[in-house]
C-alpha cells in the first residue's frame, strides 16, 4: 500500500446536503435557516463572545488583581544546576547558553539557592538571592551583579 492509495473507509464521507434547491427538495426555500434574524442572512456573523446584545459574561465577571505591563520576565537559575561547571569557572550568559541552561534571548539572568553548590564559581548575573550568595562565598566562590 502506498500514500496515494490510500482513502477513508467506506461511510465515512458523505455528501453534503444540497439545500436551496426548490421546496421538494425538503430543503428549499430558505435553506434550512429559518425565517428572518441574523443567522438567516448571508455575509458577516456576530463576534464570538457576542450575547445577542446581552452584557457578555466577560465583562459580567468580576475584575481582580493588577497585571504590571513593565514586568521583566526573568530567567531562573539554581545553584544544582551549576553542578556541570569544573572548578574556578567563570559562569555568566555565555557559558549558561553552552550548557543549555537558558536560551540565548533572556531579559535577565537570576540565580536562586534551591540545591547545593560543591566547588568554586565565579558567577555573573543580572540578580542574586541572599542565600545563594551565601552558599557560593561559602565554597570559596563569588558573585557579581552585572
Amino acid at each position: 500500500m502506498r500514500l496515494d492509495e490510500l482513502k477513508p473507509c467506506p461511510g465515512a464521507k458523505h455528501k453534503p446536503k444540497r439545500v436551496g434547491r426548490g421546496l421538494g427538495s425538503g430543503a428549499g426555500k430558505t435553506a434550512g435557516r429559518g425565517s428572518k434574524g441574523q443567522r438567516s442572512r448571508s455575509g458577516q456573523k456576530p463576534k464570538p463572545g457576542f450575547e445577542g446584545g446581552q452584557m457578555p459574561l466577560l465583562r459580567r465577571l468580576p475584575k481582580r488583581g493588577f497585571t504590571n505591563i513593565f514586568k521583566k520576565p526573568w530567567t531562573i537559575i539554581n545553584l544544582r544546576d551549576l553542578d556541570r561547571f569544573a572548578a574556578n569557572a567563570v559562569v555568566d550568559a555565555e557559558s549558561l547558553t553552552a550548557a543549555g541552561l537558558i536560551k540565548k534571548h533572556h531579559q535577565g539572568i537570576k540565580l536562586l539557592g534551591q540545591g547545593e553548590v560543591t566547588v568554586p564559581l565565579t558567577i555573573r548575573v543580572n540578580a542574586v538571592s541572599a542565600q545563594a550568595r551565601a552558599r557560593i562565598e561559602a565554597q570559596g566562590g563569588r558573585v557579581e551583579v552585572v
